[in-house]
């Protein structure tokens, strides 16, 4: 068997025809099966997607955990690289995917990933070199369920660490940032809610805080400068607005 045909790549989207086509052109290099997760787009995001030879499945979107796990049900290849409609995978990345494959020590490999943030490349604050456990042996790996947002993989194995990067243009605008964070900070106050949690009035600034200097000292986003400084106040922000979202409706 030709490695690029143990390999599914799968893809979440929720309107995504700005980036669809170019990032499964992309993952062609990678291997010719491509399954579109789609939450019902509603900007032309499936049909740029089967127009390109990928196969759609659409599910209502609950949370990312079982999103992925509902994708991985409909991959039959001994592989899966979960890749995300804003990343490209690069030639020198492909070329290492379908090598690595080849190695039965390991169950999964973790991506790095340069992340653009409105089009400047971030290396400091926790987004470099930002690795992502992507590249799975189907049987070997499902997401924990109670990990809503910032999902976390289940690997019944050995991980090891590629070398080539995902190329991810993770926010085109500050809009686009807003409107995600937001999100996710509404999806991470549900989890925080079922895990019982209950924010003391401390907590509104002590949280914040400690994300700021987190991102902005520990993790060394001060080297971005203006740019490190401002998406450390913004996270630190949204940290307040996840808090604040758990004691409003607790």
């Amino acid at each position: 068997m030709d490695a690029r045909e143990k390999i599914t790549v799968v893809i979440l989207t929720l309107n995504e025809a700005r980036h669809i086509r170019e990032c499964i052109q992309a993952a062609r290099q990678v291997a010719d099966k491509i399954i579109i997760s789609d939450s019902f787009s509603t900007d032309g995001t499936p049909e740029i997607a089967r127009a390109e030879g990928a196969i759609v499945l659409e599910r209502e979107f609950d949370n990312y955990a079982n999103q992925r796990n509902s994708a991985l049900e409909a991959v039959d290849t001994p592989w899966v690289f979960f890749v995300d409609a804003d990343e490209r995978v690069t030639p020198e990345l492909a070329k290492e995917v379908l090598q690595v494959i080849e190695d039965e020590r390991y169950a999964g490999w973790w991506v790095p990933r340069y992340n653009y943030i409105v089009g400047r490349l971030i290396r400091g604050g926790g987004w470099y070199p930002d690795y992502q456990l992507r590249l799975l042996r189907r049987e070997h790996a499902s997401y924990d369920p109670t990990r809503e947002v910032h999902e976390v993989v289940q690997l019944r194995g050995q991980a090891g660490y590629l070398k080539e990067h995902l190329i991810h243009y993770n926010y085109e605008s500050w809009q686009r940032f807003h409107a995600k964070q937001k999100r996710y900070a509404a999806l991470e106050a549900r989890v925080l809610r079922k895990q019982g949690i209950q924010p003391k009035p401390y907590t509104y600034i002590s949280m914040p805080i400690r994300e700021f200097w987190r991102r902005f000292v520990t993790l060394r986003g001060y080297q971005d400068g203006y740019y490190g400084f401002k998406l450390a106040a913004l996270l630190a922000w949204y940290t307040f607005v996840t808090y604040w979202y758990v004691g409003k409706v607790g």
